[in-house]
């Protein structure tokens, strides 16, 4: 199978919850792929441009997608799987999105031929500005890996990795990152309310501060520590602070913890 090329642009979308919905949006704004198909029984939201059906039962016969997109959530993916070996049987790349799912798992449901490829994107795909991270197996072609990198490249960034298990270090800093970056947000505006700013005012500083010092550390040549080092004035305020984030059970011993514990979790659902 490793030699075969995709059979046609279409593509299937298997689940159509937040992130399968942003992914299907990326395709159609960037027009990746030919056409649009998606499995999913009751969707909250129909994307012009695509064909939907309640069950895979409904598929037309005819239908020869490139790839097959399972978008479901992990505890479901066992389930639903299993109906889709029939694409994979006639050469489309399958591409999971579900937390935790290995290769081999897929495999057990779709052959150990099929050309497979596991992804851990993130919520920032919703605006386009995501990242996700792949896996291909040993059955996909260079034109199946170029489409899948198409596929995910439409909501943000795209890397890969050749070792698998670097998925669960993935998942805990991109994947579950944003959760993070949200509860610092909450947090910075408690204490922004503690010292006294409206709710109104500490929410606003809290966010356009994360949103500004992100980007910047985006486009900056100049590494993270760097930045941080050219907004600390000896003696002065963000040294005060600094001095609290920084201590020895500080922030970054409290993120190394988390990720590692995320780390950890991802391994367990994954057995």
């Amino acid at each position: 199978m490793s030699g075969r090329r995709p059979r046609s642009a279409a593509v299937l979308l298997v689940g159509s919850g937040k992130m399968g919905n942003a992914l299907l949006t990326g395709w159609i704004r960037k027009r990746v792929g030919g056409s649009f198909h998606v499995v999913e029984p009751s969707p909250a939201h129909r994307a012009r441009g695509a064909h939907y059906y309640a069950t895979p039962d409904q598929l037309p016969r005819t239908l020869k997608p490139a790839a097959v997109v399972f978008a479901v959530k992990p505890q479901a993916f066992d389930a639903v799987v299993p109906a889709y070996r029939r694409f994979a049987d006639a050469g489309a790349v399958m591409l999971s999105i579900a937390a935790g799912k290995t290769l081999g798992g897929m495999a057990r449901h779709l052959g150990a031929d099929a050309a497979l490829v596991r992804a851990m994107p993130n919520t920032p795909a919703a605006i386009g500005r995501g990242i996700t991270v792949a896996c291909a197996g040993s059955s996909v072609s260079p034109a199946a890996r170029t489409l899948c990198g198409k596929l995910l490249g439409a909501v943000g960034e795209i890397a890969w990795v050749d070792d698998e298990t670097m998925l669960d270090a993935v998942t805990a800093v991109s994947g579950s990152g944003p959760a993070y970056v949200f509860l610092f947000i909450e947090c910075l505006t408690a204490a922004a309310e503690a010292q006294g700013l409206s709710p109104t005012l500490a929410h606003r500083l809290a966010i356009a501060t994360v949103a500004g010092a992100g980007e910047l550390a985006r486009v900056a040549e100049h590494r993270p520590a760097q930045l941080r080092e050219a907004v600390t004035s000896p003696g002065g305020t963000t040294r005060a602070a600094l001095d609290v984030l920084m201590a020895g059970n500080g922030f970054a011993r409290l993120i190394r913890d988390a990720v590692a514990a995320a780390t950890r979790r991802s391994r367990e659902l994954a057995q």
